[in-house]
This record gives structure tokens, C-alpha cells and sequence, in this order.
């Protein structure tokens, strides 16, 4: 069982950045893979960027990239997302999620399924972009 908690949301200006973080604890057994999701208002759930540790690999999905960067902290349970040039449209909840090692995308390093591979989510943390 792995627990998630996401912090660093806000409101921003369009052109702005924030930082969101995501802290795991439980099983937390090197091979899992994190995520990041959002979710605007009245949407449905979408992937915005996945870190695969197995490979060194990351995804980011074409409306982020170049503005969104994933990482992973020092410690192997903390995830990043540091997101600039943030636009009206990055509005949403934004959701951490843990994949398991022999989940598809998680084994092959790729993003294949998408949610479906993501087991494990935190309650999620507000972002919201004025223009």
C-alpha cells in the first residue's frame, strides 16, 4: 500500500510558475513509477507527466512540453512538478499517482495506458491560472 500527498498548488498569473510536490510513504519499493494527472473542471482525468526510474525515462504530454519538467528528489519517495509559462488552460486539479513495477507502462518505461496503469493516487492539490 502506498499513501500520496501532493502540496505546493496555488494560484498564479498566466506566465507564472509553481512547484507541486508529492510525497510517498508506505511500500514504497524502488521500481514503482509516479505520475502526475490533472483534471479540469467539468473533464475528465488526463496525464500530464510520468517518470520512469527503471529507464531514467520521463513523459510529458504535447500541452506541457517545454513548460512542465518531472522529476524525482534526492529521496526516491518525493516527486516534482515544476511547472512555467503556466497558462488559463493548466487549470485543474492536479493529481499524483504510483503505478506498480509490473504494471505495462511501468515495465516497458512508456506511456501505453496511462491511468489505467496507476494504482495508487493522493487527494490531489488546486491549481489555478488567472489571465
Amino acid at each position: 500500500q502506498v499513501q500520496l500527498v501532493e502540496s505546493g498548488g496555488g494560484s498564479v498569473q498566466a506566465g507564472g510558475s509553481l512547484r507541486l510536490s508529492c510525497a510517498a510513504s508506505g511500500h514504497t519499493a524502488s521500481g514503482y513509477c509516479m505520475a502526475w494527472f490533472r483534471q479540469p473542471p467539468g473533464k475528465e482525468r488526463e496525464g500530464v507527466a510520468a517518470f520512469y526510474p527503471t529507464y531514467g525515462r520521463t513523459y510529458h504530454a504535447d500541452s506541457v512540453k517545454g513548460r512542465f519538467t518531472i522529476s524525482q528528489g534526492n529521496a526516491e519517495n518525493t516527486l516534482y512538478l515544476q511547472m512555467n509559462s503556466l497558462k488559463p488552460e493548466d487549470t485543474a486539479m492536479y493529481f499524483c499517482a504510483a503505478a506498480e513495477a509490473d504494471s505495462y507502462d511501468c515495465y516497458k518505461g512508456s506511456w501505453t495506458y496511462g491511468l489505467s496503469s496507476y494504482k495508487y493516487w493522493g487527494q490531489g492539490t488546486q491549481v489555478t491560472v488567472s489571465s
